[in-house]
């Protein structure tokens, strides 16, 4: 027995409805011949077609769902038009899945979402532009009950990590949080322009974002001077040990060209900021400090 237990109360009305159904249901079988039984079948296919897509914004009426059917040619919404044949043919399929089988759902899933995918994998645009492409689409057609939102964004992500792999490890999500609004406005435009436009520009601008923050910052023009003094810090150091592994004597020249241009820089950081003068002041490389050693090898202008 599984462990889960929904949580459902069964109460006399809902017995009661139960033995009007089954009783209903029994005399349809019974009555209903087989000729008319399959125009019954097709009418209500049709029907049932029309209902659950248009709860989904699907625009075609149950004449163009039966027109979809029949193969005619109808003059809807590519879009939409493939969701009714995807529902279709899911139905078609009907007898053949086991609704305890969570791989049959999982293939009525999929066969829902036939063209989306198929798409995604025969495109030749550029992965920034089909991933949220995906995206809003895959939160268009809303296929599960909850949940849409984080799957499109998930997708997104792994289509962009497919791409260039270090996506697996930048943060678009919480920009789209921190712009939480901005997205469900762009979602809504699109949804409004039947375009995903305007959510793919969000959604670019969101991915730039996130990729800025993630890179390296650039670092500043840094004089001779600095870079000598980034080059000589370890760890945590006074003004004294620092001139004399520069090889300066002179005070003012040390904080004028030296000390004051990297801390206003960002470059190096005191220990005590909020007491510039304590006579315990030492002297550290920030990550731009650090960022920049890596990336240059300093002259060290020695008595300059």
């Amino acid at each position: 027995m599984s462990p889960y237990q929904p949580p459902y109360t069964i109460t006399p009305a809902i017995l009661n409805r139960v033995a009007a159904i089954s009783e209903t249901i029994g005399r349809l079988t019974v009555l209903t011949d087989p000729a008319r039984a399959l125009r019954l079948r097709r009418a209500n296919r049709i029907r049932t077609v029309h209902g659950s897509l248009a709860i989904e914004g699907n625009t075609l009426s149950e004449a163009q769902v039966s027109a979809v059917l029949e193969g005619k040619r109808v003059i809807a919404p590519p879009r939409d038009v493939q969701e009714v044949k995807n529902a279709l043919a899911a139905y078609d399929r009907f007898g053949s899945w086991n609704p305890h089988a969570e791989g049959d759902l999982l293939e009525a899933h999929r066969v829902l979402m036939t063209g989306l995918f198929g798409w995604l994998a025969a495109t030749d645009d550029h992965p920034l532009v089909t991933s949220s492409v995906f995206h809003y689409e895959f939160d268009f057609v809303h296929p599960f009950a909850d949940g849409n939102g984080r799957m499109g964004r998930l997708w997104q992500s792994l289509v962009l990590a497919r791409w260039r792999p270090l996506f697996a490890d930048i943060p678009v999500e919480s920009l789209v949080f921190r712009h939480q609004a901005e997205y469900y406005l762009a979602l809504e435009e699109s949804n409004r322009q039947a375009d995903a436009a305007a959510f793919i520009a969000f959604m670019l601008r969101m991915i730039e974002d996130a990729v800025s923050a993630a890179a390296p910052q650039v670092t500043p023009q840094v004089t001779p001077q600095v870079g000598a003094l980034l080059a000589v810090i370890r760890g945590e150091m006074g003004r004294q040990a620092l001139q004399a592994d520069l090889g300066l004597s002179d005070r003012t020249s040390f904080r004028e060209r030296y000390l004051k241009p990297a801390l206003a820089a960002g470059l190096i950081e005191m220990t005590h900021p909020d007491k510039p003068n304590s006579p315990l002041q030492r002297y550290r490389l920030t990550d731009l400090g650090r960022q920049w050693l890596a990336q240059h090898a300093p002259v060290h202008p020695r008595g300059s």
